[in-house]
C-alpha cells in the first residue's frame, strides 16, 4: 500500500516519557456540492460466506469486512489509512508501556446500553480466555499485554490480564515491553468489543439477527447463510447522524466472474475483486469502473514442515524456486502485483525488505538450482515427487493453482493434486495441520513489519505452528523487547533472512487489490493501504 501515511494519526513515543494525542470529532465527509441519491444502499461483493461475525472467533478478510460494520473498536482508520478515534475519543501512553484510552460518553450498543472501559476488559479477557479458542489469541500476545502469553497457555487467569477499568470511561492496557505501534493493533477485529451480557445469554447464537447486539455503525437485519447479509444502520451509535447508507448488503460470491456480471448487470455496486482473465478487457471497455490501489498483501504458498515430503528444507527450497514469479504477476494476473521472494511486502512502512540470493537468479538458475535439490533429496523420474496442494474455493485461486502445478511438472516432474475447499473447512483444514502445502494470503494487520513477521511466529495458528522454529521465535521476541527501532529493523531482516532459509513457506506476489466499483459510489477510500472500508463513510451519488 503505497500511501504509508498510517502514522499521522498516532504520537510516537519513543524515547519520550508521557505523549498524549486527542482529536476532534471525525466527520462523515459529504463534499460541498454533491448530489445524493434518493435510495441510498450499497451491495457489496465479499467473495465467500463467513466463517463467523464473533471478532473473537474469526481470522479472515471476508470477516473482518463485515464486522468492521458491526463493531466498533478502540480506533479506526480514515481513508488515507491514518489512525483515528474509535469508540475512543483521545488516549495517551507513557513510554509505550501503559496506555489510556478515554472513551466517548455517548457512545453506546444498539440496545441503548452505554459501551464502556468494562467491555472492553471483558471482550480483551474473552479474546485471551482459552475456553474463547481464539484462532486470533496469539495476537494479544504479539502485543505484550502482561500476562496475554501466560492466559493463552493456561498458566494463569483471564482475570491477570493487563488491562483494567479505571472508570466507565477510561480504560488502560499495560504492556510488558515498550510497543511504539501499539496503538495502530488496536484497530483489528479481535480487538473490538462484544456485549457482554447478549454473549452470556445465547452463547454461540449471540451473532443472529434476532439477537444481535453491536457498537458499529450498522446492525444485522437478515442472515441468509451462503446468499446474503443485509444491515441497516444502528439507530444508537454515536455518529449516526452522520451514516447516509440507510442498508448495506453483502454477497458471498466465490465464483468472481459471477460476481463481474453481476456488477455489469447492475446489481452489485462493488466486487471483491476481478477474474483475472477479464481484466484487460475490463479496463478497456469499463476503465471508470476498474480501482487499483497497492494492498498490504502478500500471496504466498505454506509448507507443512511437520509431514513429508515437506519435512525437507531440500523440498521445500526446490518447489519455491521452480515457481516462475514473473509469468504469475505478469502474464497471469497482469495488473500491477509484484514477484515476492520475502514475506513483508515492499509498501510496508519503514522497512525495505532485502532480496535474497534466490531471489537474484535468473528463472534459468532458479530452476536448475530446483532440480539440483529436488536430486539430492532422492528424487527422480523413477521416483517423482507427490504431494497436494490445498486452497479455498476460487476460480483466481485454482488458475494460479492449475498453472503453478504445471510448472512444477515441467521444471521437476512433480505430480501435484489440485484439493479445493470452502472458506470455513479450509481454515480448519489447515489449523489442524492436516495438508502437505497450501495456498495462503497474509494481509497486515497493521502498518509496521511485524504484522507480517510474526505470522510464521511458533504459537500463531495461522502459520507458525506449521514452522516452528526455535531460532525464528528468538528474533521475533527480541525484536519484541528491544527499544531501539534500529535493532528492531536489523531483527526483522534477520528475520526474513531465515525465512529465506527455511523456506517454511514461498512467496508469490505481493497483492494490489483489484476490484470494480460504480462511479456512484462516493466516499469509496482509494488510498487506504490495508483496504479497511466502513460503510458508514461511504454513499450513493444521484446519477
Amino acid at each position: 500500500m503505497e500511501k504509508n501515511k498510517i502514522f499521522k494519526g498516532m504520537l510516537l513515543a519513543t524515547g519520550v516519557a508521557f505523549a498524549a494525542t486527542s482529536f476532534s470529532t471525525i466527520a462523515a465527509n459529504v463534499p460541498a456540492g454533491v448530489k445524493l441519491a434518493a435510495k441510498q444502499e450499497l451491495v457489496r461483493g465479499n467473495g465467500t460466506e463467513v466463517a463467523s461475525l464473533d471478532p473473537h472467533k474469526t481470522e479472515g478478510v471476508p470477516e473482518s469486512h463485515v464486522i468492521r460494520d458491526l463493531l466498533e473498536g478502540l480506533v479506526n482508520q480514515d481513508a488515507e489509512g491514518n489512525v483515528i478515534p474509535g469508540v475512543a475519543e483521545s488516549w495517551e501512553n507513557k513510554d509505550n508501556k501503559v496506555f489510556t484510552f478515554h472513551l466517548r460518553e455517548d457512545a453506546k450498543w444498539s440496545n441503548g446500553d452505554p459501551v464502556t472501559a468494562d467491555d472492553f476488559v471483558y471482550s480483551f479477557e474473552r479474546a485471551v480466555d482459552p475456553a474463547t479458542a481464539s484462532p486470533y489469541s496469539w495476537y494479544l500476545e504479539m502485543t505484550t499485554m502482561v500476562n496475554a502469553a501466560d492466559i493463552i497457555a493456561g498458566k494463569k487467569d483471564k482475570s491477570t490480564l493487563g488491562v483494567k477499568a479505571i472508570d466507565a470511561h477510561t480504560f488502560q492496557v499495560t504492556l510488558e515491553h515498550a510497543i511504539p505501534y501499539f496503538v495502530m493493533m488496536m484497530g483489528h477485529t479481535t480487538v473490538k468489543p462484544v456485549h457482554k451480557a447478549t454473549v452470556e445469554k445465547y452463547g454461540d447464537q449471540w451473532t443472529k439477527p434476532e439477537h444481535f447486539v453491536g457498537n458499529g455503525a450498522f446492525v444485522i437485519s437478515k442472515w441468509v447463510v451462503n446468499e446474503r447479509i443485509e444491515m441497516v444502520p444502528n439507530k444508537e451509535y454515536w455518529d449516526n447522524a452522520h451514516t447516509v447508507l440507510t442498508k448495506v448488503t453483502y454477497l458471498p460470491i466465490e465464483n468472481q466472474v459471477a460476481e463481474m456480471n453481476r456488477f455489469l448487470s447492475g446489481e452489485i455496486d462493488m466486487t471483491n475483486e476481478v477474474p483475472s482473465e477479464h481484466f484487460r478487457r475490463l479496463q478497456k471497455e469499463h476503465p471508470e469502473d476498474v480501482q487499483i490501489k497497492g494492498n498490504l498483501c502478500t500471496y504466498y504458498y505454506n509448507f507443512n514442515t511437520k509431514k513429508a515430503p515437506f519435512d525437507d528444507v531440500r523440498v521445500r527450497k526446490a518447489v519455491s524456486y521452480a515457481i516462475d514469479r514473473n509469468i504469475v504477476t505478469d502474464a497471469l494476473l497482469g495488473q500491477g502485483q509484484k514477484p515476492a521472494y520475502f514475506l513483508t511486502p515492499e509498501i510496508i512502512s519503514g522497512f525495505t525488505p532485502e532480496l535474497p540470493e534466490y531471489g537474484k537468479m535468473t528463472q534459468k538458475e532458479r530452476n536448475a538450482a530446483a532440480k539440483e535439490l529436488l536430486a539430492a533429496a532422492g528424487y527422480d523420474s523413477s521416483n517423482p515427487l507427490k504431494f497436494s496442494l490445498l486452497y479455498n474455493t476460487s476460480e483466481n485461486h485454482k488458475k494460479l493453482a492449475v498453472a503453478i502445478s504445471s510448472m512444477w511438472k515441467k521444471t521437476l516432474g512433480a505430480e501435484v493434486t489440485l484439493e479445493n475447499q470452502e472458506w470455513k473447512t479450509y481454515l480448519e483444514t489447515k489449523k489442524q495441520g492436516d495438508f502437505q502445502a497450501s495456498r495462503a494470503g497474509w494481509c497486515g494487520d497493521y502498518n509496521e513489519p511485524s504484522t507480517f513477521t510474526s505470522l510464521m511466529e511458533g504459537s500463531n495458528t495461522s502459520g507458525g505452528i506449521h514452522y516452528q522454529s526455535a531460532d525464528y521465535d528468538k528474533l521475533v521476541k527480541a525484536a519484541m523487547e528491544t527499544t531501539s527501532d534500529a535493532e528492531r529493523t536489523k531483527l526483522y531482516y534477520a528475520e526474513e533472512k531465515l525465512l529465506a532459509k527455511d523456506m517454511p513457506l514461498a512467496p508469490i506476489y505481493q497483492y494490489v487489490t483489484t476490484r470494480l466499483v460504480n462511479p456512484h459510489v462516493g466516499g469509496y477510500p482509494a488510498n487506504n493501504a490495508e483496504d479497511k472500508l466502513y460503510s458508514k463513510d461511504m454513499y450513493i451519488i444521484a446519477k
